[in-house]
């Protein structure tokens, strides 16, 4: 790694618009979650700039359709490189904005995975297909003849990228690096929380050439330059990755226009467990809602639904790795619990646990504020729950854990089925054939088996609340296009 860059809490940050560096009337503050300490001032966009940015996108996007997918691979891979060679000294930044702990920081968010999303694009690959000549009978629409087709991918047009803030830059990678791929010119609006590094980000897409307008970013504090990106007739195309309430809104403030989109939104990841599972992997598993970026990844194991003859080892086991686990200085490397992102986002988990102990789970450990100048939440985990208490239906985005028993595998599919999201679940069984039934039974977009580790190619997206359509890998190039049929008569 190389040096890392010092954090001046004074910088003039500026929005990316055209290809230029555009200053705004206002900023608002950036606060480390770590330590409360002010980390910047971010540029406060208005509807004004969003309108620029839009047209500024829209003027850009016939060239860059036209530019070949060779080209555009190209430039996609320069940017991949200029990101092995900066991202990494900007791991100071993301840690302080984001709360991550400098181990995540580094390793998962500026790390090479983040050049490497890049890079994965900038293959070109052919979508296009032929479709098998049929015969035709003459009939009042034409003579009869053998009718060919062929079916093209197509960019859909400027695209909003509004991402979330647990990863900032890695979410904006799936998304602007497909996009871009398929032709499609961006406007980036990351979440208010933490978007200075997506801010860093523009200055490598200007290094690496791209031209101007292909790649605008935006950031605000409020609701309107984002609902002006929305709502525009010029955007065709709003991916989103955040809440399933906050998606809502998006969809309706775009169906005016009849804008496309592509949702990643909450999840309740269910790990079902049987009789036969290895609890001790489970334990590792589930351990990572607490030591992961403190429970705030849509994908976490976070609603546990346990055989009841694994229930007490399972809750004895947990409760003793929580307190394993170091909650402190997310700059220290043995630091393993991190803050939450804001203060409201603690004051929202710590009423999501009393919510459940009310309704007559059991604390095992946790709910407690430790005496730290951030937005912590000690490792919580809460047994005895019923799948009708809030806290077993509903995201907390945060260290808690909740376990579920059930007696048989019909139960447990049942159990994990009877959620409004269906993002990411997972099952541990010591029969793998056991293992896949099961999960083959439930409604969820993606399921592991015995792990937690994704494939990197594999479709991702959500059943439910959880979201509309896939992305990463081939999914993510067709996510971002639109098909057109053209179809002719020998």
């Amino acid at each position: 790694m190389g040096d890392v860059r010092t954090i001046d809490p004074q910088e003039q940050w500026r929005l990316l618009i055209g290809g230029e560096w555009t200053a705004t009337a206002s900023t608002y503050e950036i606060i480390d979650p770590n330590t409360t300490n002010v980390v910047g001032h971010a540029p406060d966009a208005t509807v004004a700039d969003a309108e620029a940015a839009i047209a500024a996108a829209k003027a850009a996007l016939p060239g860059w359709a036209a530019t070949s997918p060779a080209e555009r691979g190209a430039m996609l891979q320069r940017l991949a490189d200029v990101l092995r060679r900066e991202a990494p000294t900007w791991s100071a930044l993301v840690q302080a904005e984001t709360g991550a702990t400098i181990n995540v920081a580094e390793t998962m968010q500026v790390g090479p995975n983040l050049a490497d999303r890049y890079g994965q694009y900038a293959i070109p690959r052919n979508l296009d297909r032929a479709e098998m000549p049929v015969t035709q009978a003459a009939s009042a629409l034409g003579p009869a003849g053998l009718v060919g087709a062929a079916v093209y991918r197509r960019p859909v047009g400027v695209v909003a990228c509004i991402t979330s803030y647990n990863f900032p830059l890695v979410n904006v990678a799936g998304k602007l690096a497909p996009a871009l791929a398929m032709g499609n010119t961006c406007i980036i609006k990351p979440a208010p929380q933490d978007p200075l590094a997506v801010l860093r980000l523009g200055e490598a897409v200007v290094e690496a050439g791209f031209p101007p307008g292909v790649v605008n970013i935006l950031t605000s504090a409020g609701t309107e330059a984002p609902a002006a990106l929305i709502s525009s007739p010029d955007v065709q195309m709003v991916s989103f990755t955040g809440s399933s309430s906050v998606g809502a809104r998006i969809m309706a403030d775009g169906a005016p226009s009849m804008t496309r989109v592509l949702m990643e939104l909450g999840g309740k990841g269910a790990m079902v467990m049987t009789d036969d599972a290895d609890v001790g992997k489970a334990v590792g598993a589930i351990a990572s809602v607490w030591g992961f970026h403190s429970g705030q990844i849509c994908t976490a194991p976070t609603r546990v639904i346990c055989h009841r003859s694994k229930v007490d080892e399972l809750v004895s086991t947990l409760g003793a790795v929580a307190g394993m686990l170091k909650v402190g200085d997310a700059t220290e490397r043995d630091t393993l619990v991190g803050p939450l992102v804001s203060e409201a986002q603690r004051d929202s988990v710590e009423a999501f646990i009393r919510g459940g102990v009310d309704a007559g789970a059991t604390l095992v450990c946790g709910g407690e504020r430790p005496d730290l100048p951030g937005y912590f939440v000690a490792p919580t985990l809460l047994a005895d729950c019923t799948a009708d208490m809030h806290a077993v239906r509903e995201e907390a985005f945060g260290p808690v854990v909740v376990v579920l028993a059930h007696d048989g595998d019909d139960e447990a599919v049942a159990l994990a089925n009877d959620s409004d999201y269906g993002l990411y679940s997972y099952v541990y069984s010591g029969d793998n054939a056991r293992a896949l039934r099961i999960a083959q039974q439930i409604q969820t977009g993606n399921v592991a088996l015995n792990s937690v580790v994704p494939h990197p190619d594999a479709p991702f997206g959500g059943f439910k609340r959880s979201g509309i359509g896939r992305d990463r890998g081939i999914a993510g190039l067709e996510a971002y296009s639109e098909m057109q049929s053209i179809s002719w008569l020998a």
